[in-house]
């Protein structure tokens, strides 16, 4: 028995949707292609998955466990809060230069199913919210003075890597996510005033 034939229907389904739907997406991905390339009978599909909106929230929701089990094991405990929200961005870079990356399922879904009280909509958003009270958490432990703020600029560099990646494929401008998100903490994080024995050095230095 192969490793095809022994995964169990259900799983199938989900892992041909997951294929499917990023490289192509979720309009233009229909139940037959599905089942085709799952190797399964229709009904089988059906008795899993109710409707085809059943399908894509059960994808979605496999996204996202699937995108916080990156991101945290992105963080890296050991260094300063501050380093860790930074190295979070470095593989942002590193994952949204991979040819593996087709972007983000989340402004997928909120792109083609732009009513808000859409299922795949209302998840996308739920998830962005997410990410961004994370990344606010995360802003308030190394320091930043205005959280809320940093996590939405955070948020963006990180959505454009994505995007950039969806666009250009792996040389695309997310390789500078992780300067570009330095640059936004660095600017957030307060400033003490310096020693006198500071400002002498910085003087010699010139």
């Amino acid at each position: 028995m192969t490793a095809a034939a022994s995964e169990p229907a259900r799983d199938r389904v989900l892992r041909v949707a997951g294929e499917l739907f990023p490289q192509l997406g979720f309009h233009a991905v229909g139940i037959d292609l599905v089942v085709e390339r799952a190797g399964v009978a229709k009904a089988t599909l059906y008795r899993h998955f109710p409707t085809k909106d059943a399908l894509i929230a059960a994808y979605l929701d496999a996204a996202n466990q699937r995108f916080w089990a990156w991101f945290e094991a992105s963080l890296d405990p050991t260094l300063p809060p501050a380093e860790a929200l930074a190295r979070v961005f470095d593989a942002v870079a590193a994952l949204s230069t991979s040819p593996v990356c087709l972007g983000c399922s989340f402004q997928k879904a909120a792109a083609e199913f732009p009513e808000a009280d859409h299922p795949a909509h209302h998840v996308a958003v739920a998830h962005k919210d997410a990410v961004r009270a994370r990344l606010r958490d995360l802003a308030v432990a190394a320091g930043a003075a205005r959280p809320d703020e940093l996590a939405d600029e955070l948020l963006l560099v990180m959505d454009g890597a994505f995007a950039a990646a969806r666009m250009y494929g792996p040389d695309n401008p997310g390789r500078h996510a992780g300067t570009a998100a330095r640059a936004l903490i660095d600017r957030a994080l307060p400033w003490l005033d310096p020693s006198p024995h500071e400002v002498i050095d910085r003087a010699t230095d010139r």
